[in-house]
Order: C-alpha cells, then sequence, then structure tokens
C-alpha cells in the first residue's frame, strides 16, 4: 500500500507499507524506554562482578550489531575483553567465567538459537534479549534473566536501541561499567535534536541521499566507533535501499583498501560515491589517515561527503551517526520507489533454508 508520509521524506506519497519512516524517527524515544528493560530483571541471576572474566555477545544482523555497539563504547574502559560473535558456534574459550548475552529479536535466529545453547552447555552465565521465540522458552529452561523485547517495531533493524541498551544497563548493574545511565541520556538528548534536524523537509540527510542518487555508497568510519557506524550505514542502505553498499574503517583501510583504487577510475567514477564518517575520538593519526586518504580517492569516485558526529560521549555520537545513516537510507529508498519495509531477498534465502 501506499501512505502519506509526515515523518520528513519530502516526497508527499511514498511506498512505506510497514511505516519504516515512523520507526526511523522513533529512535530517541526507543533508547529512552529501552534503558528500563532491565528494572524487570532486577539483578535476579546476574553473576558478581569478580565471577565474571570476559563478555560475549551473541547476535546476527539487526540484533548483532548491539554487540559491536557494546565493544565500541563500553569495551575500552571495561576490566575484562567483550568478544561479538556472529555465527552457529560460541568461542571455544566460552566457559564459567563468561557473562553471555544472547540477543535476537524474534528470538528464533538459527545461528544464535545454536550458539546460545552451546554457551549455555559450556557453563556460561546467560542473560537472553528477545521479543518471544526459542531462546525465550531456553531462558526458561536455564532460569536465566530474560530480558523482553518491545514488539512495536516492524523490523528487527528498527530495534537497534531496544537490542543494544540492556547489555549496557546490566553491565552498569554488574559494576563493569559504571556511568551507562549518564551515556544513555547524553544519547537521547542527542537523538533528539538530531531527530528534529534530519526530520524536516529539504534536510541534509535528504541533500546527502540526493547526491548518492544511483551510484553505491561507499562508508569510511574511523576507529570502533566509527566502524560501527559505518556497518550500520552499509546495512540500513542495503535492507532499506535495497542498494549495494560497502564500508571500511580507518586504521585497518589504509592497509588493504586504497590499494585497490589503483586503476579503473573511468569506471569508479561513475558508480561510487564516498561517505566520510567522523566523531570525536578519533586517535590523532586516523584523522590524518581520513585527510590523505580523501586525496588519494578524490579521483576516483564521483563525489566524497563528510558527515559529522555531535553529541557528548561515545555512546551519543554513535547513534547521532546512526540515526542520521538510517535517514539517508530511508531517503534512497523513496527516490527510489522502494518500499524500505520487506526484505525479500532475506525471506526467500531462510524458507529455503527451511526446507
Amino acid at each position: 500500500m501506499e501512505r502519506v508520509s509526515d515523518s520528513g521524506s519530502g516526497a508527499g506519497v511514498v511506498l512505506d507499507t510497514l511505516d519504516m519512516w515512523g520507526a526511523t524517527a522513533a529512535l530517541p524515544d526507543q533508547v529512552e524506554r529501552a534503558a528500563s528493560l532491565v528494572d524487570a530483571v532486577d539483578g535476579h541471576g546476574l553473576p558478581d562482578h569478580d565471577d565474571v572474566e570476559n563478555v560475549v555477545v551473541l547476535g546476527m544482523g539487526g540484533s548483532g550489531i548491539a554487540g559491536d555497539v557494546l565493544a565500541a563504547v563500553a569495551g575500552p574502559f571495561m576490566p575484562v575483553p567483550v568478544v561479538v560473535s556472529k555465527g552457529y558456534e560460541c568461542p571455544s574459550f566460552v566457559g564459567e567465567g563468561t557473562l553471555c548475552f544472547a540477543i535476537s529479536f524474534s528470538g528464533n535466529t538459527e545461528e544464535t538459537v545454536e550458539a546460545a545453547m552451546e554457551a549455555a552447555a559450556a557453563g556460561a552465565k546467560m542473560v537472553v534479549l528477545s521479543a518471544g521465540g526459542q531462546l525465550a522458552e531456553l531462558a526458561s529452561q536455564w532460569g536465566a534473566p530474560f530480558i523482553e523485547l518491545p514488539t512495536d517495531v516492524p523490523m528487527p533493524r528498527a530495534a537497534l536501541g531496544s537490542v543494544a541498551i540492556p547489555p549496557l544497563k546490566v553491565l552498569e548493574h554488574i559494576g563493569l561499567f559504571p556511568g551507562a545511565t549518564g551515556w544513555i541520556d547524553e544519547a537521547v538528548g542527542q537523538l533528539r535534536r538530531r531527530r528534529d534536524q534530519l526530520a524536516r523537509e529539504g534536510s541534509p540527510a535528504a541533500v546527502l541521499a540526493r547526491a548518492i542518487d544511483r551510484t553505491m555508497p561507499i562508508i569510511h568510519g574511523g576507529g570502533a566507533l566509527g566502524a560501527v557506524a559505518a556497518l550500520r550505514w552499509k546495512n540500513q542502505v542495503n535492507e532499506n535501499a535495497k542498494c549495494p553498499a560497502f564500508m571500511a574503517a580507518h586504521p585497518e583501510l589504509c592497509h588493504n583498501d586504497i590499494a585497490g583504487w589503483g586503476q579503473h577510475g573511468d569506471a569508479t567514477r561513475q558508480v561510487f560515491t564516498l561517505v566520510l564518517l567522523r566523531h570525536d575520538h578519533e586517535h590523532p593519526q586516523v584523522l590524518r589517515r581520513f585527510d590523505l586518504v580523501r586525496e588519494m580517492m578524490e579521483e576516483v569516485v564521483a563525489e566524497i561527503h563528510e558527515v559529522r558526529a555531535e553529541g557528548e560521549g561515545a555512546l551519543a555520537q554513535l547513534f547521532d551517526l546512526v540515526l542520521y545513516g538510517d535517514y539517508v537510507s530511508m531517503h534512497l529508498a523513496t527516490y527510489a520507489g522502494i518500499d524500505p519495509g520487506p526484505v525479500p531477498a532475506l525471506d526467500d534465502l531462510k524458507r529455503r533454508l527451511a526446507e
């Protein structure tokens, strides 16, 4: 069906059967509500600070990126390592000293369910986040803390706030990431400011989407924060706009990626647009690398655009970049006349795997 967009698409009537525009605009409120989801757990079943030797996050796709957020934002300040595992197996080191978050919006993601069962069998202290499904049943069998995710989002990728914030609160409760609540509050405030800007007709996100037009975006981020933001941008362009997109992160891209731009400039200038995601927590040498790589790529891509994060703290700046990219992907879908919600390619693959 077609519906009239009132969420800042600037395109009048748009194809949006699942109200992804509304879900995009709701991210600030979702992050705020997600901070209270852990209240139902109230510490029951959570391990003591001194009993946690490592933290593992299991998840795929729009749920798995919650682990990337945790590792990028909280990881640098935690006294134990954080490992994000996206696949059917859990890491071999998982054991009684592991605090394991198993995250699946549906609760039925086969990779996550299988890895979570393996982790629980190895003695890990499990915390389950889902809206139901097999993981909810397993949490009950294990007697593990269960954080029930709200179901008022059209697709799992629209639930990033719901899946990313509760693990931060759990770590704060245990004492592994003190101050998480303050970071979350700052993120909510910045998200609302950015939403007010991007929801307007002719917003910077709309302008950037027009500039990308029918090219394919390459997203560069800096450090762990920038890498997560770039991954989210790529995934959202893939799923919302149904368009190829690519990402890389400094400093790693300076050791491989840039070597691949030595030829075919006549072709790549017609195909690719480079988007640089910047934030205030970049290493000084990463600042220089951005400038040098930009100079190297000016002649081999159609255009280069820069988006700079705003807000106080790493979480606020990461979510600021996330929301910006979400809006860009939605505008790309609208300009192409594509319904951003359904992902038939993913549904077909799941169906065929289940046969």
